[in-house]
């Protein structure tokens, strides 16, 4: 029997009843934590020593904090307005303050990005997981109870929930528990009337779960994540992986300014297929060691990914992602040889007939499986001694031409349902998209199946079917660095600080080697910070892997693409050094030449030597100025005013790491002194209309500059 509780308290006393004071839990990451519920627990641990409580989850979410007052004061509002009464994670606030209570342990398998540098307690208690080996690796961890966010729906047949946002990992662990028919663990669901509810794989019974709790109280603002501004650079290595992917084909991308980059250009290869072709154009300078796809996407794309992002949702929506894939393998496979449409026809019928699929004489569970994808009218039915279609009785034989004709006939006009165009394990993202699911129409459900990360991120539950579906698969992710071997890192530096985690990357390099026609894509940035600071990405060796270099593949960066899969270790490193950035070249040529890896005379490519940020921004600078690459391509929280101010900000920001070029500029600022009244709307916005300190009127004088220089103000 299902519990129906009120508080999250009573939640906590009821699990203490049955199990005792020693409770390991698990929740999911991101959006998927139903954090009163979370903070209960761990508040009642913090009052009562005695109880021993281990969090075991990933991605814990918190509001971003300005590192300034000035960026306070521009990020105040904004923070407000995305984040609004979002109540944090009261075990991530006792960390950052400096500290757990010595009974409360909190393991991440996934950190966001950077978040966890400086944490030794969160560096300490990390455990490293593939994404597919989480549930597997909570329950040897002796997980007791399992913690969900879900949506709901009241029906004739009572309450309805989804896991909605995360039913990657908690279907599999709570249907293992279940199997083994375990007493001592406990899975608690926490309704969010505002989470959107996704059917299918992610739709559960209530009593899936051993108690539910729903209050008001906790209908708090749901997290959500801004889009990102999208850099030329970035632009630049989307547009040449848009070049690499295949139509009628399959596609994972991640989230974040390099993954809405992929998307929009992917949409622009589509909608204005000769404006991305002229961008592709100006970009390219090597030859990519690959073949790669041009036009637009006439068949579409299927989408299987870890992660649903905001992109994604665009690219249905921009007709990009629109081929639809059938779990019946001899529908798939008739669709991919080209042998049946999503018709229903003679033509299906008979291939169908042939594959023993539809079988000379139906069964009532046959009927039910045919008439489920729409091969057969629902009015079909079973009747004594035949068939029974709309009251004409037929002979239950599919080799009877009245029979076959009289279906042929009740097909005229109708296709295949329950065909999916999208698989997901989780999802996180800004708020419209967050509303654009809430607002799906029954079309747009069918066409999206929330479910396991085992499905999504491996093969092993259904090879043959998964092969047929993923056909021509492109998995595109990212990476920190990559070295000259091919070897890839993407979660952690070399002295073991965790920045990430492997999540699912390394699921989706196997599966790309496993897959027939599929490939690894890893885009990397080709250099990290500034002036001084400045370093390479494509590093000679480095000290930690993500992906081995025998796994390696195709490398991104935003001067071109390096096909590395099969490839001699020369040739790999001739290929990583004709995508790096031009001021490192020569650098990582010689440390190779150095270890015999290069021969003597080796030299960098003539039409590789002009890799520069310069560069990039030229080739690109009227799609930039025309619109069709924007900052915000799926837009933005950020009203005008706002995305200004931000932009200079971070410019003025960055200036502080070149300090001869910071003192230039400040002595330039004062001796150009801009319009004060003009700025006016900048500089009341944060604050700055009359400083408080010498500091502060130094980034008013920046800042006047920079508005200036954007034109929008006067000289005097």
């Amino acid at each position: 029997m299902t519990e129906r509780f009120a508080t999250a308290e009573a939640c906590v006393d009821y699990t203490i009843a049955r199990l005792g004071k020693t409770i390991r839990l698990g929740a999911p990451l991101g959006l998927g934590k139903p954090v009163q519920l979370i903070n209960a627990f761990f508040r009642r641990a913090e009052q009562d020593p005695d109880i021993e409580l281990h969090i075991y989850t990933a991605l814990s979410l918190e509001v971003p904090k300005p590192a300034s007052h000035i960026e306070a004061e521009l990020a105040g509002p904004i923070v407000e307005r995305i984040f609004g009464d979002y109540e944090p994670l009261a075990y991530m606030e006792a960390q950052r303050a400096g500290g757990l209570p010595p009974n409360i342990q909190v393991s991440e398998l996934y950190f966001k990005a950077g978040s966890m540098k400086n944490m030794p307690a969160a560096q300490q208690q990390y455990i490293s997981s593939n994404y597919t080996h989480i549930a597997r690796d909570m329950m040897a961890a002796g997980v007791n109870v399992l913690l969900q966010l879900v949506a709901a729906r009241d029906t004739d047949h009572g309450l309805s929930l989804s896991l909605s946002c995360n039913p990657d990992v908690a279907l599999d662990v709570i249907r293992s528990k279940r199997a083994q028919g375990q007493n001592d663990f406990l899975c608690f669901a926490q309704v969010h009337r505002d989470l959107p509810f996704m059917r299918h794989d992610a739709e559960v019974p209530a009593t899936l779960f051993d108690g539910v709790v729903e209050n008001p109280a906790y209908q708090r603002t749901l997290f959500a994540v801004p889009n990102a501004a999208v850099p030329a650079a970035d632009y630049a290595t989307a547009l040449h992986a848009s070049t690499l992917v295949v139509d009628g084909g399959t596609l994972q991308i991640g989230i974040g300014a390099l993954g809405d980059a992929v998307a929009h250009a992917l949409i622009l290869r589509q909608q204005e297929p000769a404006a991305w072709q002229d961008a592709v154009d100006r970009l390219t300078r090597i030859d990519s060691g690959c073949q790669t796809e041009h036009g637009p996407f006439e068949q579409g794309l299927y989408v299987s990914t870890e992660m649903f992002v905001n992109g994604m949702l665009h690219l249905m929506e921009a007709g990009v992602v629109k081929r639809r894939v059938y779990d019946l393998l001899a529908l798939q496979q008739g669709l991919n040889d080209g042998l049946i449409s999503e018709a229903i026809d003679a033509r299906l019928l008979d291939y169908l007939r042939r594959c023993n699929v539809l079988p000379e004489q139906l069964t009532p569970e046959c009927l039910q499986t045919l008439q489920y994808w729409g091969i057969l009218p629902d009015t079909l039915e079973l009747a004594e001694g035949g068939l029974s279609l709309e009251g004409a009785t037929l002979a239950n034989s599919m080799e009877d031409p009245a029979t076959r004709a009289a279906l042929v006939k009740a097909g005229e006009g109708r296709r295949l349902r329950h065909g999916r165009v999208l698989h997901g394990g989780f999802f996180l993202g800004p708020r419209d998209f967050y509303q654009k699911l809430r607002d799906l129409d029954d079309a747009g459900q069918e066409r999206i199946c929330m479910t396991s990360v085992l499905r999504t991120n491996q093969l092993l539950l259904d090879y043959p079917l998964y092969c047929a579906q993923r056909r021509h698969a492109r998995f595109i992710n990212t990476g920190m660095m990559v070295s000259l071997s091919g070897a890839v890192t993407s979660d952690a530096l070399e002295n073991g600080t965790v920045i990430s985690g492997v999540g699912g990357q390394y699921n989706f390099v196997a599966m790309a080697h496993d897959l027939p026609g599929a490939r690894s894509v890893l885009c990397i940035r080709s250099t990290r910070g500034k002036g001084k600071a400045l370093r390479s990405n494509i590093v000679t060796h480095y000290g930690h892997t993500t992906i081995p270099r025998h796994l390696r593949d195709i490398i991104v960066t935003e001067y071109g693409i390096a096909d590395l899969r099969g490839q001699t270790d020369a040739e790999v490193i001739r290929r990583l050094i004709a995508i790096a950035d031009s001021r490192f070249q020569q650098e990582l040529a010689d440390w190779a030449i150095e270890q015999g890896k290069l021969p003597a005379d080796y030299e960098v490519p003539a039409a590789a030597r002009n890799n520069t940020p310069y560069r990039i921004a030229k080739a690109l600078s009227s799609h930039i100025a025309d619109g069709r690459l924007p900052a915000y391509p799926f837009g933005t929280d950020l009203t005008p005013e706002e995305l200004t101010l931000s932009a200079s900000l971070r410019r003025i920001k960055a200036l502080s790491d070149e300090p001869a070029t910071f003192l230039r500029e400040v002595l330039r600022a004062l001796l150009h002194r801009g319009d004060k009244e003009a700025a006016r709307p900048w500089l009341e916005r944060i604050h700055l209309m009359h400083p408080d300190s010498s500091r502060d009127f130094i980034v008013q004088q920046l800042l006047m500059l920079e508005l200036e220089e954007h034109g929008l103000l006067k000289v005097r």
